[in-house]
């Protein structure tokens, strides 16, 4: 049985959340700190809200579960209230869902158009939230005793636990910066440079010589500067404000959003392109020494290094900012492309060239890297579609924003999209001229790469899904705040059809090494 004083402060606590209907929250992350004033409903001790899941609220409790809130009667002016501390969670189970739905809906029906949209409920956009308290202050100043607590040690969860979450989530936040689920564009054109290395070795019996170290740096130098190139984008695009006037943002396009989500502060956000770089520069003047006996020696890794490094910074950096000059597209291509197939080959075969350039068998590599190259600008020219408008606010003159045409405040994309099939053709074309010079040219490239063509099948369901969202888009009442989300299964689509013909590709030439 409770003691007395405990039941007297929950009827406190119970007489202020039956006399209110809203709360105002604080969140904070890394500093970054948010509030807003939220409709919420009882569920004994534990407080349910709605919100979106892509509001800075909603993002900042999945890095911090730990909020604060504070509740006043309706009609009053801050004498009498409570003071919140709790964890708060977004709710994931079914049952839960629909209790909470109602609950909430009994609390204000305010929201109710928005938590029913199938759209946002598809788009996993609507949320319910649960805090369970873990200190609440009953504040009354008209009492002799004007501050009063309740705790809830039942709700709190043990220093280890909360030290592992935390790590957890803090390594999941720099997955997230970096955008590690898209490093497949380094990893196809190093693999591919190192197959193609690997068998030159063989074929000059020299495939003892071939080095698991300068492999495994190479490739991590790459994701370093793959990663240095993402969070400089997302830094710069903050500065000219391109990604806070992106409303169509989504795992494909409009950046990370770790900052306009308040995760990190911008300048941790610079600060670590910089170090990314740093490493990947590091890593190749390691690799220089390697090849020359001294990190700054002549060859051509330092200048293959040189140009890579400055496509990625440059991108959207300042003074060049590429990107927002119409030639992102093209360093894109270059430095995910023939910069990193070859500076790959050229490290791994150093046993046989010894960094003699007459010796060096360039022709193959730079030949199998043109299709990565265009697919990869592809992945990027297809999420510039949901960007157009803010790009265009922001002054960023990516090509689809230049090819893009304006006819009574409506975006056509007929040029753009035009172009995106016309690459895809050339992409695949180029792959099946590569397959037939490989039957009469093995010293160029291999017959088995025709297996590459494969996923133009894909490349077809893209065009097709891409067509009918053109369709949709020009109907005079689409609804054009939503069909930007419809275009995300092309989005996928073009980043599949990288992976899998980059791995294709390498896997023909592996072949190649077999027989």
């Amino acid at each position: 049985m409770k003691r007395n004083d405990e039941q007297t402060i929950d009827e406190r606590i119970s007489s202020v959340l039956n006399e209110a209907d809203r709360m105002m929250l604080a969140t904070s992350v890394d500093g970054n700190s948010s509030a807003a004033s939220v409709f919420f409903a009882r569920d004994g001790n534990d407080l349910l809200f709605f919100t979106f899941n892509p509001t800075r609220k909603a993002e900042q409790i999945r890095m911090n579960p730990y909020v604060q809130a504070v509740i006043l009667p309706r009609d009053q002016e801050g004498i009498r209230g409570l003071q919140i501390e709790g964890r708060c969670r977004r709710i994931t189970d079914a049952r839960e869902i629909q209790r909470a739905k109602e609950l909430i809906l009994k609390a204000t029906t305010a929201f109710q158009e928005f938590m029913e949209d199938p759209f946002l409920i598809k788009n996993k956009v609507v949320g319910y939230y649960r805090i369970k308290p873990t200190l609440i202050k009953y504040v009354d100043f008209y009492s002799d005793e004007k501050f009063e607590y309740r705790e809830f040690p039942e709700n709190r969860v043990s220093v280890v636990k909360d030290a592992l979450q935390t790590i957890g989530r803090r390594f999941l936040l720099w997955i997230r910066a970096v955008r590690a689920p898209f490093f497949s564009a380094t990893i196809v054109p190093v693999l591919l440079g190192a197959v193609i290395a690997y068998g030159d070795l063989h074929k000059a019996g020299l495939s003892l010589l071939w080095s698991w170290k300068l492999f495994w740096l190479t490739l991590i130098g790459g994701l370093f500067a793959q990663a240095g190139t993402n969070l400089g984008n997302d830094y710069f695009d903050h500065t000219s404000r391109n990604d806070e006037f992106n409303k169509s943002f989504s795992p494909f396009n409009g950046g990370s959003r770790i900052i306009q989500a308040g995760l990190l502060k911008p300048w941790k956000v610079f600060m670590a392109a910089v170090l990314a770089f740093g490493f990947t520069i590091g890593i190749g003047l390691y690799l220089n020494f390697q090849i020359t006996g001294n990190p700054f020696g002549n060859s051509l890794l330092l200048w293959i290094g040189f140009l890579g490094v400055a496509l990625g910074a440059f991108y959207t950096w300042n003074p060049l900012r590429l990107g927002y000059r119409g030639l992102g597209e093209i360093s894109i291509a270059l430095g995910f492309g023939p910069v990193m197939v070859l500076g790959a080959h050229f490290v791994l075969t150093q046993p046989l060239t010894h960094n003699d350039l007459s010796l060096w068998l360039w022709q193959k590599p730079l030949l199998a890297s043109v299709p990565v190259a265009i697919l990869i600008m592809l992945v990027v020219w297809i999420n510039q579609f949901q960007d157009v408008p803010a790009d265009a606010k922001a002054g960023k003159r990516t090509w689809v924003v230049r090819l893009a045409k304006i006819q009574n405040d409506r975006i056509l994309y007929e040029g753009p999209f035009a172009y995106y099939v016309f690459f895809n053709i050339i992409s695949f074309g180029f792959i099946v001229l590569m397959a037939v010079l490989g039957v009469f040219k093995p010293q160029f490239s291999t017959p088995f790469i025709i297996i590459a063509t494969l996923p133009a099948l894909l490349v077809l369901k893209a065009v097709k899904w891409g067509k009918e969202w053109l369709e949709l888009w020009n109907m005079p009442e689409a609804d054009r705040t939503r069909l930007p989300y419809e275009l995300l299964k092309v989005n996928v689509s073009t980043v599949g059809v990288h992976l899998f013909t980059g791995s294709l590709i390498i896997l023909a030439f592996w072949l190649s090494n077999q027989f």
